[in-house]
Parts: C-alpha cells; structure tokens; sequence
C-alpha cells in the first residue's frame, strides 16, 4: 500500500540536523559491519556456505526483508520487517558477522527492489548492523561468541541473555529509526516513540521470541526450518488486513490522502506540541476550474487529475506536514510547525506555483490553479474547527479577490464568537427545515398585473427570536454553509412554485445567491434535477445575483453562467448601482432583469441626483433590451415618476409585504394574471386608457 505523502526518499541537505545525523549514523553503522567482516572465518563460511542450511536462511532472510508487517500506528516507521526473526536466529546460532551479512544483503536487494533511495538504504544497514551489534554485545557478556566453527544453541538457562539481547536489538533499532523520523518530520523523538513503540515492541517481541525455537529446529531438523514461514504470513496477513481497515478510515480512497478525520486528529496532535515561540499553520485549498476537467473529459481523467495534483502537493510540502483530501476538489495541508506569516504564505505560494505547472491528460493540456487561505494558531484560531472556519474565509476572500493566496484577516471576518454560535444553530436549522421563505410581489407599474414574486429567507430562532437575514446570511456566506443553505432555499422555492404552477398560478419565483454560488457546478446541476423532479419549467424560477460579480474577475464564474443559460434559467442582476459595474460587462453578462437599489428608488422624489441615477439607469437598462425593476417602491409618488421614466416593473411595501406561503397564496389569487390589478394611487397606462 503507497502512502503517497512518504518523502522519506527525498535527500536531506548538506549541514541540516537530518543530515547530520544519517551520515554519522551510516558511518558508525558501516565501521562496524567492516570490523563484523574482518572478524569473519571465510573458511568457516565457505564450509557453511556448502550446506542447505546457510541458503535457506539467506533465502528467508531476503524474504522476510521484502514486506514488512504494518501496524496501523506504525507508519510512520515503516512497520517490523519479518526478517527479523531469522537474521536473530543466525546471530544466535552462527554469530555476529554472519548475521550482518546476511542483513545487509537482504536490505541492499529490498532497496533495489522497492527502489529506495542510496541514503536510506544505507542508513537502514548501518542502523541494523548496529542493532545486530549491540545484542552482540550483550551475548559476549554471557559469555555466547559462536561462529560458523562453534555454532551456539541455547537452553532454558540461557532465557536471561536471550531477553536482554532482544531488549538491546530492538531498544537500538527503535531509537535510531524513531530519531531519523523525528528529524525527518520535525516532530519531537519522544512523540514518534509514543505512537510507534508500543505497537513495535509487540510485533518484535513474537519475532525475537521465535528466533530461539528456530536455532533449536536448525541445530536438530534443519529442513524444518521453512515451517516457520507458516506463522509468519498469518501475522503478516492478519495485521495487513487490520491495517488496510484503518487506512479506509483514515484515508482518501481515491488519492491515498489522509481524510478529514485524519487530519482532525493531526491537527490536534500539533496543537497540544506546539511551542510557544511557533505556529501551526492550516491551509485550505481549492482548484479552480477543475469543473472543466471533468466536463470536457468525463470524471475518470478528472480523477486521474487528482491523484496529480495529490502528488504534486504532498511533494511541494515539507517533510511532516500533513496534505488531506476533504472531498470534491478540495484540499487542507497542515503546518504543524511554521515560524510566522511570512513563512505560511512561502509555503502556500509554492504549492501554488506547484499547481500551476500545465497538466496534460488524454491528449490534452490543462492549465490549473487553486485559492488557497491560510488560518495560524494561535494567533486566528485555538481549534481545528475555527481553524478549518477561518482558512475557509481566507480561501474564500482569495477566490474572489482572484489573489491566489489570502491570509485570515479579522476585520474582513464577522464571525464573532456570538456568530459563530449562531453559525451552528444555523446549520441545524438547515437540517431540521426551521427556516421560511416568504413571499413579495413584483408588479408591472404599467399594467398592475403581478410580474413574480421574490423569495425572502426569514427564521425564527426557538431562543433568540426573529433573526434578521442581515446576520444570519453574511454568516453563512463567509462560510461552508452558503452552499447548503443556497440548495435548502432553491429546493424550498421550487416546492412552492410547483404548488402554484400545478394549480394555475404561473408565478415566477426569483432566488437570492450569493457570488460563492456561482463559484462552483452544483448550481446548474440541483436547478436541473430539482425542475425535472417537481415538473416545472425554467422559467419557473429566477436567480438573483449583486453587483458586486461584476466588478470582479468573472473567469470563475462564467462556466456557471454558462450553464444556467443553457438551462433555460433567467438571471437577474440585484442592488444595481451600488457599485462600479463596467458596460461591458454588464452587456456581457446573461441576465434578463436589473433591479434598482432602494437606497436610489426611495428618494427621487425628494434629490435631483437620485432621480437622474435612476432614470439613466432606466435608459441604459432599456437600450440593451433589458427588463428594469425598481426595489423599495413605497408611495405612489415613487411609483409613477417609475412610471413616467419606462421602468417596466416595481417592488416594495407600496404594492404588498412579504408574506409567508399560505398568505402569498390567497394574495396571488386576488391578484394574478386572471385577476384584478393591483390597486395604488395612481392609475396604470391600461387602466386610464380602458
């Protein structure tokens, strides 16, 4: 099973503490092998070397050194290499430079095998013929030297020597692999002991436990010696399938990545290790345009595009950080160590620029690129869930900002610890339909015939009451929710016009949404299941969208666009005025309908100024065959200078409130197509003219 976040193979460099510690540790180990060889009979081993016996042990030995058995808390490490049992046999029975002999080819033919790089094959060498070594040592003060010429068999009152022979070949094995990764991964020795001893130690202690029993078998039956294979592949097969099951667990199926709950229980780790003086960093990143991807070329190559980009992250991260899948196209990287700001933003600019590389697939190249925010504690967060919260608002502000990379930023942020509660009473609400929409008219202020209504979300929270939409809906939008409340609000309005088209109120329901929805494909794709599952047409239902998507960069969002257009579904372009949108872009952009901002409607009967934006922007919104609709018509007044300027439709208190669905029923009853006009001071072009 590949981990494909193991960069142990990727050299230190020269004057680091890793590497330091590789090469004085390679050196040690390689003196001692050449004084183990020197110390060597080579006549001894050339009469063993004529017996079965020696072969069938190399071979075993060079076996036993091809897979190791895993542990699922033993990754880190490598896992226990069944090797072990007999390269301790032969150190029992033949002595120290058989056994290193043996060890040493076995590690060199699994470096080749499993392609290594040359530094860790070394140092696995080096660092078990120091293991061999030291139990050596341990025998020599029993008095136990055997050789080829004297080979050595032991007896119940040899149980004491074996033991701590056993005890020194796995306490030095253990510390000198245990110190690499530490190194390797900045993490303190004493962690990567914790999580990797307990379990070793057990699967050591049955292999060095056996070893004895196989130097009894060479000494009397030799040829019985490949028997022992048998209870070596039943824990080999046993702990593979336990560890396989905790790597489901832990990890992405499709990339090998850790997962959520992985990176859940990383981050905790790094948070309650972290020094006072350092940080750790948590990144959220986000592809963009991969929806091209799997559009253009079907979610096997988009498949095979993450995996890339799985690799391409784990390997343009340091060694110990942690690279997650959270789903989708959606990525976390942990930082368990990082100096400052500056530093987080180096690292998150070069998984960037590692993204940016054109990917070709199938044929074709794909020019890709992510967002990514960037969350520290503990200067933004002391938790992974406002961690993950605030990299999400980073992320976020990056993406539409179209900067790339986006440090939390407490001011652009409005979740307060009050919000943030209200953030989850939120999400419940969601799941337990606490949420309403009501319902306000559009008229049309030359006939008075209803034009649609818009949905407006309304909740009443069982504590707090009435909780205006101004708190609630920036929360979500700033946040993982906006999508989910987008889908409850479009699924809900849907609902309703299904009951009104399905008894003959052909009404026109317009959505708010927000620029985040657009930033991704599920809009199209809900719209389109949700009008084929309830019956209803395009039409049925329109998007409304701010300003604010027009002063921005719209390569996000125009493959949305796009799609809604090629649905059928109208777009309507809200708060219009408010900002500084550009002709062209407006021109550009798919929408059927402009909506007025109140704040200009509600004073031009009283400012000059007011009236002149307005009516120029009646003008404008005509001479591109648009529809014009004035929100915030409050008096008649209003409404006929709306009137008098060609504004084709008005909304507001003046014509009705918003009113909740069984309410909006009976008022669209009265009021619809069939029906009589809507009724308000001044008289209607039709009316006057009947």
């Amino acid at each position: 099973m590949t981990d494909p976040t193991d960069t142990r193979d990727t050299g230190p460099r020269v004057g680091t503490p890793l590497w330091a510690f590789l090469a004085g540790i390679t050196v040690i180990g390689f003196t001692a092998l050449v004084v183990a060889m020197l110390r060597l009979d080579a006549f001894g081993l050339v009469e063993l070397a004529r017996g079965p016996l020696f072969w069938v042990l190399a071979v075993l030995v060079i076996l036993g050194e091809l897979r190791p058995v895993m542990v699922s808390s033993a990754t880190a490490v490598g896992g226990t290499y069944p090797s072990t049992m007999f390269t301790f046999a032969v150190l029992l029975h033949f002595g120290l430079p058989i056994a290193v002999l043996m060890q040493a080819v076995a590690v060199t033919m699994n470096g080749v095998v499993t392609r290594k790089s040359w530094h860790r094959v070394m140092f696995n060498v080096a660092q078990s013929t120091l293991a061999l070594t030291a139990a050596a040592v341990v025998l020599g003060t029993f008095g136990i030297a055997p050789s080829p010429a004297a080979p050595w068999v032991p007896s119940g009152t040899d149980l004491l020597a074996i033991v701590l022979a056993g005890v020194a070949y796995f306490a030095t094995r253990a510390t000198l692999v245990c110190g690499a990764v530490a190194l390797h991964e900045r993490r303190s020795i004493t962690r990567v002991m914790k999580a990797t001893a307990g379990p070793q130690a057990l699967v050591y202690a049955g292999l060095l436990g056996l070893a004895p029993l196989v130097v009894v078998v060479m000494n009397h039956s030799p040829g019985l010696v490949p028997l022992f294979v048998a209870p070596l592949a039943a824990v080999y097969f046993t702990a593979t399938l336990s560890m396989r099951r905790d790597h489901q667990a832990l990890h992405d199926e499709l990339t090998g990545l850790p997962n959520r709950k992985m990176l859940i229980v990383s981050t905790e780790e790094a948070l309650a290790e972290a020094r006072q003086e350092e940080r750790v960093g948590l990144f959220l990143l986000d592809l963009d345009r991969f929806k091209e991807v799997n559009d253009t070329m079907g979610h096997p190559v988009g498949d095979r595009l993450l995996q890339m980009v799985a690799h391409r992250l784990t390997h343009s991260v340091r060694p110990g950080d942690v690279v997650a899948r959270l789903g989708g196209d959606e990525f976390a990287v942990l930082l368990p160590s990082i100096r400052d700001a500056h530093a987080a933003r180096e690292v998150a600019a070069r998984l960037r620029a590692a993204l940016t590389e054109p990917v070709r697939l199938e044929g074709m190249t794909f020019d890709m690129d992510g967002s990514v925010g960037i969350a520290l504690y503990p200067d933004h967060a002391p938790d992974f869930e406002l961690l993950l919260q605030r990299a999400d608002v980073a992320m976020y502000l990056a993406k539409e900002g179209r900067t790339g990379v986006e440090l939390y930023q407490p001011d652009k942020d409005r979740n307060s610890p009050e919000r943030l509660n209200l953030l989850g009473d939120l999400r419940r609400a969601i799941d337990n339909r606490e949420l309403r929409l009501h319902y306000q008219p559009k008229v049309n202020l030359g006939t008075g015939t209803v034009q649609g209504v818009e949905a407006l979300l309304r909740w009443r929270h069982p504590v707090r009451g009435p909780i205006a939409p101004s708190d609630f809906v920036p929360l979500a939008e700033q946040s993982y929710l906006m999508r989910q409340l987008t889908a409850y609000v479009i699924d809900s309005a849907l609902e309703q016009a299904a009951l009104w088209w399905h008894t003959g109120l052909r009404v026109q329901i317009s959505v708010n949404i927000s620029a985040r929805d657009l930033l991704g494909s599920a809009l199209p794709e809900q719209l389109e299941v949700g009008l084929a599952r309830y019956g209803l047409p395009p039409t049925a239902i329109q998007l409304e969208v701010t300003e604010r998507i027009l002063t921005g960069d719209q390569a996000y969002t125009q493959d949305t666009i796009k799609a809604l257009a090629t649905l059928g579904v109208p777009l309507a372009l809200d708060d219009f005025g408010t900002g500084y949108s550009s002709l062209i872009r407006l021109q550009r952009l798919a929408v059927s309908e402009v909506k007025i901002d109140a704040s200009f409607v509600r004073r031009i009967a009283e400012s000059e100024d007011d009236d002149r934006i307005v009516r120029s922007i009646v003008d404008l919104v005509r001479s591109l065959g648009l529809r014009s609709v004035a929100e915030g018509v409050e008096s008649d007044e209003v409404a006929m200078r709306l009137a008098q300027m060609g504004c084709d439709v008005g909304q507001g208190w003046l014509f009705g409130r918003p009113l909740p669905a069984a309410e909006a029923t009976i008022w669209l009853r009265d009021h619809s197509e069939t029906g009589a006009e809507v009724e308000f001071g001044y008289q209607p072009e039709v009316s006057r003219s009947a």
